[in-house]
């Protein structure tokens, strides 16, 4: 998992509440379990005129001119500011794996949905909580102004505004921690790799017959 320290990037706005894991990726995609491949797909429904189906080519496929993220001034966004229970809906980790491969790599919101929260940390996305007046602050900023920035900063955790204007947020010690190291379950896991040998090697002496 990739590194998550500080992060100074263009925001993209979805103006909405709501938004569940289905609108985010469409159901017909959870067949795959690769993890990648998945942001041609994100919030299928919205971007595209037609309906998606998976392995389909989606640069010939005609998009929604109205849809925010397909506008030319959000383009390499890797912020996504929102309102309020982003990602509701069914549990499916193919969620931030779609945000995650579109090109977002931290989520502002009023308040998310408790396994999708917990999955953006699992796959490397920081979701950030703000109060309701600074989500809607930053909106009329964002709207306003091409080429809006926000700076991302975990070890400090602060969000700033161009003008100055810093927000803190809270976040939980050890998914902070993993998220600045990198660590996924199986990173965390590997860190006592040592461990493991050890444990392996004195078994196959005490118990041999599970190895026969």
């Amino acid at each position: 998992m990739e590194k998550f320290v500080q992060l100074d990037a263009l925001v993209a706005p979805l103006d909405r509440n709501n938004v569940d894991t289905d609108a985010i990726i469409p159901k017909q995609f959870l067949k795959s379990i690769k993890r990648s491949g998945f942001g041609p797909n994100a919030f299928d429904e919205w971007r595209y005129l037609d309906v998606g189906e998976p392995g389909q080519d989606c640069s010939q496929r005609p998009k929604n001119p109205d849809f925010v993220l397909n506008q030319p001034r959000y383009q390499g966004a890797e912020i996504l500011l929102t309102r309020a229970n982003f990602g509701c809906g069914s549990s499916r980790e193919h969620a931030p794996w779609a945000l995650l491969d579109y090109g977002f790599k931290a989520i502002i919101a009023e308040s998310f949905a408790d396994i999708f929260f917990n999955n953006c940390f699992k796959n490397g996305i920081l979701p950030i909580v703000l109060p309701a007046a600074e989500i809607a602050a930053i909106l009329q900023q964002v709207e306003a102004t091409p080429g809006y920035r926000l700076r991302v900063d975990l070890p400090a955790q602060t969000v700033t505004r161009p003008d100055g204007h810093a927000c803190t947020f809270e976040v939980d010690a050890f998914r902070k921690e993993c998220l600045i190291n990198g660590w996924d379950d199986i990173g965390l896991t590997l860190r006592h790799a040592e461990k493991i040998k050890a444990f392996e090697a004195n078994r196959r002496i005490q118990q041999p017959w599970l190895f026969a």
